[in-house]
């Protein structure tokens, strides 16, 4: 098969879209597909991604990526989005690789950038299937980033003009996908969600995997921080992976809120705070977690390659993001026998069970957040069982081999479907 992916992201950049990406590639060139990937282009980033060169073009055999000219993303400095300007090379490339079937990722993002709904013209005039992929709920990321700094003053827009701007990015939402002609969704609470608001052609599928012999428990070793990130005493204490970025989004203000209550009830010196990622909140999470428990690692942008060990030498996976579809990094810390502490909110609900593999709490209840940290902390041998829970609850999720066979089987169905309709046509 021939695949053409447009992307709102990929590497260098390290998140949930970016790896999950990289990964189905990596299936779809050992199968022997061809694919042209589209994604910004990161050369202007060279400071923060001194390595981005080696995401481009033939990464795989089989396997080409295009970076499209790019502008800076919602003002972080880490991020690019597709320039308006770069349209035209899409076209072309598009013309010349003569794809089966086209697929978005995130064609809302893309959207913003191109000034047009990504893919569709192209696919229409080629006769091919279209496909979108909700892989982010933007529609409820808006609150984070509603205040505007206007001189030395930060002004927040009011709670009528918020609700209006929500009322309109649901439209827009309901343009872009309704325009393709399919929807994918990986998580069944916002598959429900996407229903509601007006989109009309939604295919849940489980479409998220992971690497059983990448993430395994097997790789806990002793002094395992110490050796590798050069943390004394670290290794001794019950860590905390955080991982993500360090952006509003992602619940920091939150963590940094709820952390004075927690440390009532826990000693700051049994526990080590390991915080992975990088973003413009860096430096006030230092600043107002550091002073409250000393043993607060800001390890920065950390290679994919080392995350399995990472995270199966640490105790606990800690994340307080409201807004997650389906969290490749929650899936990452079962598989390597982590309990989960995690907020009952997004689609974290459908792969943490509260009180079997985790703990979920109320979403920006400190209190409740503090208990069952306090819980986790202090049993040894719940956070075990839970892992082990958690890790058996994994062995039956998909691995890749069978989410990107899943993948497949949707584009060769939208592919077959496509055909018959315009051969019915004539």
């Amino acid at each position: 098969m021939k695949i053409a992916i447009i992307t709102s992201g990929f590497l260098p950049v390290v998140d949930g879209v970016t790896v999950s990406g990289l990964y189905r590639l990596q299936k779809l060139s050992q199968w022997g597909h061809q694919v042209l990937l589209f994604c910004p282009d990161y050369s202007a980033l060279a400071h923060i991604y001194p390595n981005w060169k080696d995401y481009t073009g033939e990464i795989l055999p089989g396997v080409r990526v295009v970076n499209l000219g790019s502008t800076p993303f919602v003002d972080l400095d880490f991020e690019r989005n597709v320039s308006r300007n770069s349209y035209q090379t899409l076209q072309q490339e598009l013309e010349k690789f003569k794809p089966d079937i086209v697929h978005v990722d995130e064609p809302e993002r893309l959207c913003v950038g191109f000034w047009r709904i990504p893919g569709i013209d192209y696919a229409k005039k080629a006769g091919i299937p279209c496909v979108g992929f909700f892989r982010t709920n933007f529609l409820e990321y808006l609150d984070d980033f509603a205040a505007f700094p206007i001189g030395r003053m930060t002004i927040s827009l009011p709670g009528w003009a918020m609700a209006f701007v929500k009322f309109l990015f649901k439209k827009f939402l309901c343009w872009v996908y309704n325009a393709y002609d399919a929807t994918l969704i990986h998580n069944t609470v916002i598959h429900q969600k996407l229903i509601e608001i007006g989109i009309k052609n939604t295919i849940y599928e489980n479409l998220n995997g992971f690497d059983p012999d990448k993430f395994t428990p097997h790789l806990r070793e002793e002094g395992f921080f110490e050796k590798n990130f050069g943390l004394n005493n670290c290794d001794r204490k019950v860590k905390l992976a955080f991982l993500g970025r360090l952006t509003p989004d992602k619940g920091w203000n939150f963590t940094i809120s709820a952390f004075p209550k927690a440390v009532r009830h826990i000693n700051p010196q049994d526990i080590a705070l390991l915080i992975v990622g990088d973003g413009p909140m860096r430096e006030e999470i230092g600043s107002r977690l550091e002073p409250l428990l000393p043993h607060t690692h800001l390890l920065g942008r950390v290679s994919p390659e080392r995350i399995p060990a990472l995270l199966a030498n640490s105790d606990i996976y800690v994340t307080t993001s409201e807004k997650e579809n389906r969290a490749l990094t929650i899936i990452e810390a079962l598989a390597s026998g982590l309990p989960i502490l995690a907020p009952r909110a997004g689609g974290i609900p459908q792969d943490v069970r509260d009180g079997w593999n985790g703990f979920l709490f109320a979403p920006q209840d400190a209190n409740d957040f503090a208990n069952k940290l306090k819980t986790l902390v202090e049993n040894p041998a719940l956070r075990q069982e839970m892992g082990a829970k958690g890790r058996q609850y994994i062995e039956e999720y998909n691995s890749w081999d069978k989410t990107v066979q899943n993948l497949l089987a949707i584009w060769e169905k939208q592919i077959a479907k496509k055909a018959k309709a315009i051969s019915e046509f004539n």
